[in-house]
């Protein structure tokens, strides 16, 4: 059975691309600041995964977490790096500290990530990235400078490794959602997701099952030729 590595697992996007993962057969760690407040999957349990604590702002802990899963399971076939907060703002009112955990959390977490399970990967000369990316990746997101930022690293991050890894075997890919109906979004107000919603090609807010279904696509065998790409389920918001 193969293993994967999702963190910030335990909601929202992150514990759909879990709850998917474990669909596919796969036995999943999902990470969680606080795992003993989750409300556990159970198809998650019932694949022998597991829910382990991972504070991503860290770069030793991004170390300890992979090395955690390779003592469980002795393996690890998927990453996927789903960790992250957001900040909206003008930019001038962002303090330093916002800024830094901001960055640690969204862009340098998933670096950290990459790199130490990279040697696992190439030793055995396979493996699946996923980076989890956003629209304002793409585009940029007014009141939003520093989050379009690390989500446009990870783009970045993306194309640059899969070129880095491919003669290794691994792939290395990127999901943009679009405006996804989670808790973070709640945030936005109802009025605000209206107008996004009517504002969407397709006439409707993403849910998380859109943006897990990508990833899922792109951890199987038919996304086995895919590397270096961009996936964007936002509903034609940005094309």
């Amino acid at each position: 059975m193969k293993t994967a590595l999702v963190t910030g697992g335990s909601r929202g996007i992150g514990a759909a691309i879990a709850h998917r993962l474990s669909a596919d057969g796969f036995r999943v760690c999902a990470t969680s600041r606080r795992p003993e407040s989750v409300t556990p999957d159970p198809l998650l349990l019932e694949r022998d995964g597991f829910y382990a604590p991972f504070a991503a702002e860290e770069a030793a802990n991004c170390v300890k977490l992979v090395d955690t899963v390779l003592e469980k399971f002795c393996q690890l076939d998927i990453l996927v790096c789903n960790a992250g907060v957001s900040w909206r703002g003008l930019t001038q009112d962002m303090s330093e500290e916002d800024y830094r955990y901001l960055m640690a959390v969204d862009l340098d977490a998933a670096f950290y990530c990459c790199k130490a399970v990279l040697p696992h990967m190439i030793r055995r000369k396979s493996g699946k990235i996923v980076l989890i990316s956003s629209m304002w990746g793409q585009v940029g997101g007014a009141c939003e400078v520093a989050y379009s930022a690390a989500k446009a690293g990870l783009i970045g991050l993306t194309k640059a490794l899969a070129k880095e890894v491919g003669p290794s075997g691994i792939t290395v890919n990127c999901v943009a959602p679009g405006v996804i109906d989670t808790e973070m979004n709640q945030a936005l107000g109802p009025q605000a997701l209206a107008d996004l919603a009517e504002e969407t090609p397709l006439g409707r807010l993403g849910s998380v099952q859109d943006v897990a279904g990508c990833v899922s696509y792109l951890c199987s065998d038919d996304g086995g030729f895919l590397t270096g790409q961009v996936i964007a389920p936002n509903g034609g918001l940005v094309i």
